[in-house]
Protein backbone atom coordinates (compact mmCIF):
# COMPACT_ATOMS: atom_id res chain seq x y z
CA UNK A 1 0.00 0.00 0.00
CA UNK A 2 2.88 2.41 0.72
CA UNK A 3 4.15 1.83 -2.81
CA UNK A 4 0.71 2.67 -4.19
CA UNK A 5 0.50 5.90 -2.19
CA UNK A 6 3.95 6.93 -3.40
CA UNK A 7 2.87 6.27 -6.98
CA UNK A 8 -0.24 8.40 -6.43
CA UNK A 9 1.88 11.34 -5.31
CA UNK A 10 4.22 10.99 -8.29
CA UNK A 11 1.37 10.60 -10.78
CA UNK A 12 -0.52 13.51 -9.32
CA UNK A 13 2.51 15.77 -9.49
CA UNK A 14 2.64 15.02 -13.22
CA UNK A 15 -1.01 15.47 -14.12
CA UNK A 16 -1.66 18.41 -11.76
CA UNK A 17 0.52 20.61 -13.95
CA UNK A 18 -2.34 20.74 -16.45
CA UNK A 19 -6.02 21.45 -15.96
CA UNK A 20 -8.30 18.40 -15.73
CA UNK A 21 -9.90 17.95 -19.13
CA UNK A 22 -12.78 15.94 -20.53
CA UNK A 23 -11.98 13.55 -23.37
CA UNK A 24 -12.22 14.53 -27.02
CA UNK A 25 -16.00 13.97 -27.05
CA UNK A 26 -16.41 16.17 -23.95
CA UNK A 27 -17.84 13.21 -22.04
CA UNK A 28 -17.77 12.91 -18.29
CA UNK A 29 -14.97 10.57 -17.20
CA UNK A 30 -16.23 8.16 -14.57
CA UNK A 31 -14.43 5.36 -12.72
CA UNK A 32 -16.33 2.67 -10.79
CA UNK A 33 -14.70 0.14 -8.51
CA UNK A 34 -16.94 -2.93 -8.68
CA UNK A 35 -18.70 -4.50 -11.64
CA UNK A 36 -22.12 -3.82 -10.08
CA UNK A 37 -21.46 -0.10 -9.80
CA UNK A 38 -19.94 0.10 -13.26
CA UNK A 39 -23.04 -1.57 -14.73
CA UNK A 40 -25.32 0.87 -12.91
CA UNK A 41 -23.34 3.92 -14.00
CA UNK A 42 -23.29 2.63 -17.59
CA UNK A 43 -27.09 2.31 -17.63
CA UNK A 44 -27.54 5.81 -16.22
CA UNK A 45 -24.81 7.63 -18.13
CA UNK A 46 -25.22 5.93 -21.48
CA UNK A 47 -23.34 7.61 -24.30
CA UNK A 48 -22.85 10.84 -22.38
CA UNK A 49 -20.13 9.40 -20.18
CA UNK A 50 -16.96 7.36 -20.46
CA UNK A 51 -16.99 4.80 -17.64
CA UNK A 52 -14.11 2.52 -16.66
CA UNK A 53 -14.09 -0.16 -14.00
CA UNK A 54 -11.26 -1.21 -11.74
CA UNK A 55 -12.44 -4.75 -11.06
CA UNK A 56 -13.57 -7.37 -13.55
CA UNK A 57 -15.67 -10.53 -13.44
CA UNK A 58 -14.69 -12.94 -10.67
CA UNK A 59 -12.65 -10.33 -8.79
CA UNK A 60 -12.95 -10.24 -4.99
CA UNK A 61 -13.24 -6.58 -3.86
CA UNK A 62 -12.45 -7.48 -0.25
CA UNK A 63 -8.87 -8.36 -1.23
CA UNK A 64 -8.36 -6.11 -4.24
CA UNK A 65 -5.26 -3.91 -4.39
CA UNK A 66 -4.91 -0.97 -6.76
CA UNK A 67 -2.35 -1.31 -9.54
CA UNK A 68 -0.42 1.59 -11.02
CA UNK A 69 -2.80 1.47 -13.99
CA UNK A 70 -5.77 1.77 -11.65
CA UNK A 71 -4.26 4.83 -9.98
CA UNK A 72 -3.84 6.49 -13.38
CA UNK A 73 -7.53 5.88 -14.13
CA UNK A 74 -8.53 7.34 -10.78
CA UNK A 75 -6.38 10.42 -11.14
CA UNK A 76 -7.77 11.18 -14.60
CA UNK A 77 -11.43 10.75 -13.58
CA UNK A 78 -13.98 13.53 -13.15
CA UNK A 79 -15.88 11.44 -10.63
CA UNK A 80 -15.24 8.11 -8.84
CA UNK A 81 -18.02 5.86 -7.54
CA UNK A 82 -17.24 3.13 -5.02
CA UNK A 83 -19.31 0.95 -2.71
CA UNK A 84 -17.99 2.03 0.67
CA UNK A 85 -18.83 0.30 3.96
CA UNK A 86 -15.27 -1.06 3.80
CA UNK A 87 -16.05 -3.40 0.89
CA UNK A 88 -12.97 -2.13 -0.93
CA UNK A 89 -10.93 -2.33 2.26
CA UNK A 90 -7.50 -2.16 0.66
CA UNK A 91 -8.45 0.91 -1.42
CA UNK A 92 -9.46 3.14 1.49
CA UNK A 93 -6.06 4.82 1.69
CA UNK A 94 -6.15 5.47 -2.04
CA UNK A 95 -9.57 7.14 -1.85
CA UNK A 96 -8.46 9.28 1.07
CA UNK A 97 -5.52 10.48 -1.02
CA UNK A 98 -7.87 11.24 -3.92
CA UNK A 99 -10.03 13.39 -1.65
CA UNK A 100 -7.02 15.30 -0.37
CA UNK A 101 -6.30 16.22 -4.01
CA UNK A 102 -9.87 17.47 -4.57
CA UNK A 103 -10.87 14.54 -6.78
CA UNK A 104 -14.54 13.64 -6.26
CA UNK A 105 -14.98 10.23 -4.68
CA UNK A 106 -18.50 9.08 -3.86
CA UNK A 107 -19.44 6.05 -1.75
CA UNK A 108 -22.82 4.83 -2.95
CA UNK A 109 -23.42 3.11 0.37
CA UNK A 110 -23.73 6.52 2.00
CA UNK A 111 -27.07 7.00 0.21
CA UNK A 112 -28.70 4.39 2.46
CA UNK A 113 -30.16 5.09 5.88
CA UNK A 114 -28.55 3.12 8.67
CA UNK A 115 -31.93 1.52 9.33
CA UNK A 116 -31.68 -0.07 5.86
CA UNK A 117 -28.28 -1.61 6.59
CA UNK A 118 -27.64 -4.97 8.23
CA UNK A 119 -25.34 -4.67 11.19
CA UNK A 120 -22.40 -6.92 11.98
CA UNK A 121 -20.09 -7.24 14.96
CA UNK A 122 -17.56 -9.05 12.79
CA UNK A 123 -16.87 -6.51 10.04
CA UNK A 124 -14.80 -3.34 10.10
CA UNK A 125 -17.68 -0.99 9.27
CA UNK A 126 -20.17 -2.76 11.56
CA UNK A 127 -22.44 -2.97 8.51
CA UNK A 128 -22.76 -5.62 5.83
CA UNK A 129 -21.40 -4.02 2.63
CA UNK A 130 -23.20 -6.38 0.19
CA UNK A 131 -25.97 -3.82 -0.30
CA UNK A 132 -26.68 -4.68 -3.96
CA UNK A 133 -28.50 -7.85 -2.93
CA UNK A 134 -31.50 -5.74 -1.96
CA UNK A 135 -33.25 -4.45 -5.07
CA UNK A 136 -34.84 -1.75 -2.92
CA UNK A 137 -31.37 -0.61 -1.89
CA UNK A 138 -30.31 -0.61 -5.53
CA UNK A 139 -33.24 1.63 -6.45
CA UNK A 140 -32.19 4.13 -3.79
CA UNK A 141 -28.60 3.97 -5.04
CA UNK A 142 -29.80 4.46 -8.62
CA UNK A 143 -31.45 7.76 -7.68
CA UNK A 144 -28.38 8.80 -5.68
CA UNK A 145 -25.94 8.10 -8.53
CA UNK A 146 -28.27 9.90 -10.94
CA UNK A 147 -28.16 13.00 -8.74
CA UNK A 148 -24.36 12.91 -8.60
CA UNK A 149 -24.07 12.61 -12.38
CA UNK A 150 -26.36 15.62 -12.73
CA UNK A 151 -24.27 17.62 -10.25
CA UNK A 152 -21.17 16.88 -12.31
CA UNK A 153 -22.79 17.34 -15.73
CA UNK A 154 -25.89 19.53 -15.39
CA UNK A 155 -26.35 20.10 -19.12
CA UNK A 156 -27.37 16.44 -19.51
CA UNK A 157 -29.81 16.41 -16.58
CA UNK A 158 -32.84 15.43 -18.68
CA UNK A 159 -30.90 12.58 -20.28
CA UNK A 160 -29.74 11.16 -16.95
CA UNK A 161 -33.22 11.43 -15.44
CA UNK A 162 -34.76 9.65 -18.41
CA UNK A 163 -32.27 6.79 -18.14
CA UNK A 164 -32.85 6.62 -14.40
CA UNK A 165 -36.62 6.31 -14.83
CA UNK A 166 -36.14 3.51 -17.36
CA UNK A 167 -33.76 1.65 -15.08
CA UNK A 168 -36.04 1.97 -12.05
CA UNK A 169 -38.78 0.38 -14.18
CA UNK A 170 -36.41 -2.49 -15.01
CA UNK A 171 -35.70 -2.97 -11.31
CA UNK A 172 -39.41 -3.02 -10.50
CA UNK A 173 -39.95 -5.70 -13.15
CA UNK A 174 -36.96 -7.63 -11.76
CA UNK A 175 -38.54 -7.68 -8.30
CA UNK A 176 -41.78 -9.12 -9.68
CA UNK A 177 -39.94 -11.88 -11.56
CA UNK A 178 -37.81 -12.80 -8.54
CA UNK A 179 -40.83 -13.04 -6.24
CA UNK A 180 -42.70 -15.30 -8.65
CA UNK A 181 -39.75 -17.69 -8.85
CA UNK A 182 -39.04 -17.71 -5.10
CA UNK A 183 -42.70 -18.35 -4.26
CA UNK A 184 -42.34 -21.76 -5.93
CA UNK A 185 -39.90 -22.80 -3.18
CA UNK A 186 -41.51 -23.85 0.15
CA UNK A 187 -40.52 -21.65 3.09
CA UNK A 188 -38.96 -24.59 4.98
CA UNK A 189 -36.50 -25.13 2.11
CA UNK A 190 -35.26 -21.56 2.04
CA UNK A 191 -31.87 -22.17 3.63
CA UNK A 192 -28.97 -20.74 1.64
CA UNK A 193 -25.48 -22.04 2.47
CA UNK A 194 -22.66 -20.27 0.61
CA UNK A 195 -18.90 -19.78 0.72
CA UNK A 196 -19.05 -16.45 2.56
CA UNK A 197 -21.77 -14.39 4.16
CA UNK A 198 -22.68 -12.17 1.21
CA UNK A 199 -26.42 -12.81 0.90
CA UNK A 200 -27.96 -11.43 4.11
CA UNK A 201 -29.79 -8.61 2.27
CA UNK A 202 -31.15 -11.20 -0.13
CA UNK A 203 -32.23 -13.41 2.77
CA UNK A 204 -33.96 -10.54 4.54
CA UNK A 205 -35.84 -9.55 1.40
CA UNK A 206 -37.03 -13.03 0.41
CA UNK A 207 -37.28 -15.00 3.64
CA UNK A 208 -34.12 -17.12 3.37
CA UNK A 209 -31.98 -18.24 6.29
CA UNK A 210 -28.48 -17.45 5.04
CA UNK A 211 -25.38 -19.17 6.40
CA UNK A 212 -21.88 -18.42 5.11
CA UNK A 213 -18.87 -20.63 5.75
CA UNK A 214 -16.65 -17.54 5.94
CA UNK A 215 -17.66 -14.20 7.41
CA UNK A 216 -18.73 -11.04 5.58
CA UNK A 217 -15.20 -10.55 4.28
CA UNK A 218 -13.33 -13.24 2.38
CA UNK A 219 -10.21 -12.07 4.21
CA UNK A 220 -11.39 -14.24 7.12
CA UNK A 221 -10.55 -17.92 6.76
CA UNK A 222 -12.89 -20.72 7.77
CA UNK A 223 -11.36 -23.16 10.25
CA UNK A 224 -11.93 -26.87 10.75
CA UNK A 225 -14.41 -26.22 13.55
CA UNK A 226 -16.38 -23.86 11.30
CA UNK A 227 -16.61 -26.55 8.63
CA UNK A 228 -17.70 -29.24 11.09
CA UNK A 229 -20.28 -26.98 12.74
CA UNK A 230 -21.82 -26.05 9.41
CA UNK A 231 -21.77 -29.69 8.26
CA UNK A 232 -23.84 -30.60 11.31
CA UNK A 233 -26.24 -27.75 10.56
CA UNK A 234 -26.72 -29.00 6.99
CA UNK A 235 -27.47 -32.53 8.20
CA UNK A 236 -29.86 -31.39 10.95
CA UNK A 237 -31.81 -29.14 8.58
CA UNK A 238 -31.71 -31.56 5.63
CA UNK A 239 -30.25 -28.93 3.33
CA UNK A 240 -30.26 -30.34 -0.19
CA UNK A 241 -27.64 -28.09 -1.80
CA UNK A 242 -24.82 -25.69 -1.00
CA UNK A 243 -23.30 -23.09 -3.31
CA UNK A 244 -19.94 -21.99 -4.65
CA UNK A 245 -19.32 -18.29 -5.38
CA UNK A 246 -17.68 -16.93 -8.51
CA UNK A 247 -15.24 -14.70 -6.59
CA UNK A 248 -14.32 -17.18 -3.83
CA UNK A 249 -12.15 -20.32 -4.30
CA UNK A 250 -14.43 -23.38 -4.40
CA UNK A 251 -12.16 -25.41 -2.12
CA UNK A 252 -14.01 -24.15 0.98
CA UNK A 253 -17.36 -25.47 -0.23
CA UNK A 254 -15.74 -28.69 -1.43
CA UNK A 255 -14.31 -29.16 2.09
CA UNK A 256 -17.77 -28.60 3.53
CA UNK A 257 -19.31 -31.14 1.16
CA UNK A 258 -16.62 -33.66 2.13
CA UNK A 259 -17.33 -33.08 5.83
CA UNK A 260 -21.03 -33.81 5.29
CA UNK A 261 -20.19 -36.95 3.31
CA UNK A 262 -17.83 -38.14 6.06
CA UNK A 263 -20.79 -38.12 8.45
CA UNK A 264 -22.79 -40.46 6.20
CA UNK A 265 -24.95 -37.84 4.48
CA UNK A 266 -25.08 -36.28 1.03
CA UNK A 267 -25.33 -32.65 -0.04
CA UNK A 268 -25.06 -31.39 -3.60
CA UNK A 269 -23.13 -28.41 -4.85
CA UNK A 270 -26.07 -26.56 -6.33
CA UNK A 271 -24.06 -24.32 -8.65
CA UNK A 272 -21.98 -21.17 -8.68
CA UNK A 273 -23.53 -17.91 -7.53
CA UNK A 274 -22.35 -14.42 -8.39
CA UNK A 275 -21.69 -12.62 -5.13
CA UNK A 276 -19.03 -9.87 -5.13
CA UNK A 277 -18.79 -9.49 -8.91
CA UNK A 278 -20.99 -9.83 -11.99
CA UNK A 279 -20.41 -12.35 -14.76
CA UNK A 280 -18.41 -11.86 -17.93
CA UNK A 281 -19.21 -8.82 -20.08
CA UNK A 282 -21.58 -9.61 -22.93
CA UNK A 283 -23.42 -12.34 -21.00
CA UNK A 284 -26.79 -11.92 -19.22
CA UNK A 285 -24.97 -12.37 -15.90
CA UNK A 286 -22.67 -9.50 -16.84
CA UNK A 287 -25.48 -7.10 -15.92
CA UNK A 288 -27.05 -6.59 -12.49
CA UNK A 289 -30.55 -7.71 -13.50
CA UNK A 290 -29.28 -10.79 -15.34
CA UNK A 291 -27.02 -11.72 -12.43
CA UNK A 292 -29.90 -11.53 -9.96
CA UNK A 293 -32.18 -13.66 -12.14
CA UNK A 294 -29.45 -16.25 -12.64
CA UNK A 295 -28.74 -16.44 -8.90
CA UNK A 296 -32.38 -16.88 -7.95
CA UNK A 297 -33.02 -19.50 -10.63
CA UNK A 298 -29.89 -21.41 -9.53
CA UNK A 299 -30.83 -21.28 -5.85
CA UNK A 300 -34.49 -22.22 -6.24
CA UNK A 301 -33.88 -25.01 -8.75
CA UNK A 302 -31.17 -26.61 -6.57
CA UNK A 303 -33.19 -26.44 -3.34
CA UNK A 304 -36.49 -27.74 -4.76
Amino acid sequence: MKKTIIYILIAFSIISCKQTEKNDDNKLKVVATTTMIKDLVHHLGGDQIEVQGLMGAGVDPHLYKASEGDVSKLLEADIIFYNGLHLEGKLVDVFEKMESQNIRTIAVGESLEKSELIGSDYFASNYDPHIWFSVENWKTITLFVTSKLIEADAKNEAYYKSNSNKYISELNQLQEELLKKIETLPANKRILVTAHDAFSYFGEAYGFQVVGLQGLSTATEAGVQDVQKLANFIIENEVKAIFVESSVPKRTIEALQAAVTSKGHDVNVGGTLFSDALGNPGTPEGEYTGMFKYNVNTIVNALQ
